[in-house]
């Protein structure tokens, strides 16, 4: 199989539609309604998706400036073929304006219009190349920030202060699909001649009592993500609450975002079996050469789990959560 991270970022649209905390994506549309026109910014943004996602629920008022940034220069890319592309399919007549951004124009069918501007750049480059060199100012604020499944690759709470430095005063920012360290394949594998010690954390990292296979994989998969030298948190979820509260930022609701992707009648929803198969290349990439892994039940554990996912059998969750907050205004 081919990997091409823009469609993993496609074929996890529908799983992130079901995912998204609904009770916070009301707050956040309640607290948009207000709003004639909106700037946004979205860091980690990949392909658009989201932006896609808020037209299509119609969350965003009737004027839209919005600024994707991503560091992938292949999201970017795609981004700008594939959003003009699905403007048109949905209404809009999407023509391109000075700078390499987009414009998604009004009809009297879809009510909305957007400017859409790209940057492809680390988010940390992106907020110190928004400052003034010479006024020292803040970087250019918007009403809203948005972060999805993002936040866990970063380093926490230091990155917040430099994050909330992109909204206004009073703006909001909404952080969406923060793991938090739990993560579930089922049905669960059992090796028959696996030997206790091949299924057992060093000493050095876990009690000396064996676990099965996907416990062990799955532990090892999340010390991966703690072990970033970038930054990164698996139970990213679960601290945003005492980090935002560190920040002084309040809280105005959150919630459960869990990954849930399991067959119905047989088959996959929309595009959710190449999403799968891409979960598993991130464990795969991940733990390849890992000491604590005995790399034969490694591959073991790989095979069966493709096999279920072509047979139509694995079903996946993993827990996240959903945040609205005001930033307090501090700077970078």
């Amino acid at each position: 199989m081919e990997y091409s991270f823009p469609h993993y970022l496609l074929a996890k649209q529908t799983v992130d539609d079901r995912a998204l905390n609904k009770d916070v994506l009301a707050a956040l549309k309640s607290a948009l309604s207000v709003y004639p026109s909106l700037s946004v910014v979205e860091v980690g943004a990949g392909i658009g998706t989201m932006l896609t996602r808020l037209l299509r629920w119609n969350i965003l008022p009737p004027n839209v400036d919005y600024t994707l940034v991503d560091e992938m220069p292949e999201n970017i890319a795609f981004a700008k073929t594939w959003l003009p592309n699905w403007a048109q399919e949905n209404g809009y007549t999407a023509e391109t304006v000075p700078e390499g951004g987009l414009r998604f124009s009004a009809s009297q069918s879809v009510p909305v219009s957007v400017s859409v501007h790209f940057a492809q750049a680390d988010v940390f480059d992106f907020i110190r190349s928004s400052v003034d060199p010479f006024q020292k100012s803040a970087p250019t604020p918007a009403h809203l920030l948005i972060a999805h499944a993002f936040l866990d690759l970063l380093p926490m709470p230091e990155s917040l202060p430099k994050l909330f430095s992109l909204v206004k005063p009073g703006g909001l920012a909404w952080l969406t699909i923060n793991f938090d360290g739990v993560t579930t394949f089922e049905p669960p594998i059992r090796f028959s001649n696996s030997s206790t010690t091949d299924i057992r954390l060093s000493a050095s990292r876990q009690p000396s009592a064996p676990e099965s296979v996907d416990s062990l994989i799955e532990c090892l998969y999340h010390q991966t993500m703690d072990s970033r030298p970038t930054g990164g948190d698996s139970q990213a979820g679960r601290h945003l609450f005492g980090h935002l509260t560190q920040v002084s930022a309040e809280i105005l609701a959150a919630g459960a975002s869990d990954w849930v992707v399991y067959p119905v009648q047989g088959q996959y929803p929309a595009d959710e079996a190449y999403f799968l198969h891409f979960i598993l290349h991130f464990f795969e990439t991940s733990l390849a050469h890992h000491p604590d892994l005995d790399p034969d039940l490694f591959r073991r554990w790989l095979t069966e789990r493709r096999a279920q996912i072509d047979r139509a059998e694995l079903v996946y969750i993993a827990h996240q959560m959903d945040f609205l907050v005001t930033p307090s205004p501090v700077s970078a």
